[in-house]
């Protein structure tokens, strides 16, 4: 059995960066349960192609919500509050979650003292731009302005550039996940519940611990490379007769080890022969070890740098990475049988015996509300009525 199929995760939620945490947790054999607010829900179901012919089912949707079922709830209604409150105690929950803003928790009667009241041993996670005591909106690439990401990333001669995925929800989804797993430790071993708060910006803070450090006590300027390194050379994306690739020279013996061949014998310098002395003439170092990149094709490169144990890769594209041996060694898939939709998500880097178990099938991401008969049912509750009345 796995250890962790008898936990049950209830979460209000919409957006990335909390679906991306409990992904995981349904990832794990948890039992996920998503809430939507009535009539349209996470507004991410309602962005991309409409691949199944369905509203409410479109394909931005589907990436992080593989792994759960779905209920529908107004809680700016009393009566959704009340049922809200009857799942926490009947399912029962045992993690909460919720990246609604905090001036909404207590109006929604999902604050961590209500709902500890009906559970002592709850793990209540919020998940919110900038902590709990923070009402401001935030979406990942503001927060990556705030936290000096962009001013990091990018051209030097150009403005600063988001990154390429939103990985200010993805980190704070990962961290999130941490804690939730140490507060499950902890009410292991001591049979208490817990809050666990996590601010999108401190955790995107979390992450610059070197140019936070370099620029804050050592007076270091810290700003956009390009794709050259602060400290290491040359390191960057080079172009070849027929693609990319990135080479990545991490001390002074690759260096020897490639100068010493007939190909780069030009660059066999007294003054490059250190990290140093290439750093200190890097523009234009840089500009000679292109020009020799250029002469032979990618692949040929690749069996090179590999041989003189230099690290290098192709620059992938997406379709390259989904065909990669391994990834495909690794993959998860969720099918529809009502629109005989298949999807493929890579797994999770530790693959746990639930999914193992399960031949490496999930559950199709689930439509809006389509658990609300089964579960509200279960409970009693009129789900013909409860839609009525604009509960659910």
């Amino acid at each position: 059995m796995d250890s962790f199929s008898h936990l049950t995760v209830l979460s209000l939620e919409q957006a990335t960066t909390l679906p991306y945490l409990t992904m995981h947790l349904a990832q794990e054999g948890m039992r996920v349960i998503r809430v939507e607010n009535p009539p349209r829900g996470d507004p991410n179901r309602w962005i991309g192609a409409q691949a199944l012919a369905e509203e409410g089912m479109n394909i931005y949707f589907f990436p992080n919500n593989a792994g759960k079922e779905a209920l529908t709830l107004n809680l700016a209604s009393q009566t959704g509050r009340e049922i809200l409150h009857a799942l926490i105690q009947k399912l029962p929950v045992d993690i909460f979650a919720t990246n609604q803003r905090p001036k909404d928790y207590a109006k929604l009667g999902i604050d961590y003292d209500t709902l500890r009241a009906l559970k002592p041993d709850l793990i209540w996670v919020g998940i919110t731009g900038f902590g709990p005591e923070s009402n401001e909106p935030a979406y990942d690439p503001v927060i990556q302005a705030r936290a000096g990401w962009m001013d990091i990333t990018g051209e030097p001669d150009r403005a600063p550039m988001v990154f390429g995925l939103p990985l200010v929800d993805l980190g704070a989804g990962e961290q999130g996940y941490g804690q939730v797993m140490r507060a499950l430790y902890l009410r292991e071993r001591t049979g208490k519940g817990s809050r666990v708060d996590i601010s999108m910006f401190q955790s995107a803070v979390s992450w610059m611990v070197s140019p936070f450090i370099l620029a804050g006590d050592f007076d270091q300027n810290v700003s956009r490379r390009g794709n050259t390194h602060q400290f290491f050379g040359p390191v960057s994306v080079y172009p070849t007769c027929d693609g990319f690739i990135y080479l990545a020279i991490g001390n002074d013996k690759q260096w020897a080890n490639i100068v010493a061949t007939p190909e780069f014998q030009s660059l066999a310098l007294e003054k490059y022969q250190r990290n140093a002395g290439r750093m200190a003439d890097l523009q234009k170092m840089n500009e000679a070890f292109g020009e020799v990149m250029q002469t032979r094709a990618t692949d040929e490169w690749l069996e090179f740098f590999n041989a003189l144990g230099v690290p290098v890769s192709r620059v992938n594209t997406m379709r390259e990475v989904i065909a990669d041996e391994s990834v495909q060694r690794n993959m998860l898939t969720a099918h529809d049988a009502r629109s005989d939709t298949t999807l493929h998500f890579p797994a999770p880097v530790v693959v746990t015996d639930h999914l193992r178990a399960n031949n490496m099938q999930i559950k199709f991401p689930p439509r809006l509300g389509q658990d609300n008969e089964k579960i509200f049912g279960a409970l009693g509750y009129d789900v013909g009525e409860l839609k009525a009345n604009g509960v659910i």
